[in-house]
């Protein structure tokens, strides 16, 4: 026996509107729960610089290391082997140039040098009362 024979077959149909009371609810609770906070910004007054004053650059010494442990000061080769005749080499330089203040030490030491050589230069530049040492690297891409 086939009851559907005579009567019409109904199209299912979805009812919106318990799906619109869901979502209404859902927005309702997230506008209840957020909390609208103020930001308050610190208030601060940062510096101001004068474009037309030129820093002065400090006197720099150029130490280089070579890894059979000679020295070279500004491009010159010095006979120093050791921290305190290597600090009077420094100090000659220092005052070879004319730049007022405390001069920068600049360590280039090469990646194969002993670290007893980088260590003199860094003795010799305490003897010498340099208390400004920075070293120099090269990046990977030059070689």
């Amino acid at each position: 026996m086939d009851f559907r024979k005579g009567k019409g077959r109904d199209d299912p149909e979805i009812n919106l509107i318990p799906f619109i009371d869901v979502l209404l609810v859902i927005v309702i609770f997230l506008m209840v729960t957020t909390s609208y906070s103020k930001f308050t910004a610190l208030q601060i007054t940062l510096p101001t610089a004068d474009a037309d004053k030129a820093m002065q650059q400090p006197q720099e010494i150029n130490v280089a290391v070579n890894p059979q442990g000679q020295y070279a000061v500004n491009n010159v080769q010095v006979s120093s082997k050791d921290a305190a005749s290597l600090a009077l080499d420094l100090k000659s330089a220092a005052q070879s140039g004319q730049s007022k203040g405390d001069p920068v030490v600049i360590i280039n030491a090469d990646a194969m040098a002993t670290h007893q050589t980088v260590i003199n230069v860094l003795e010799a530049a305490r003897l010498a009362g340099f208390d400004k040492i920075t070293f120099a690297a090269q990046t990977s891409g030059h070689k």
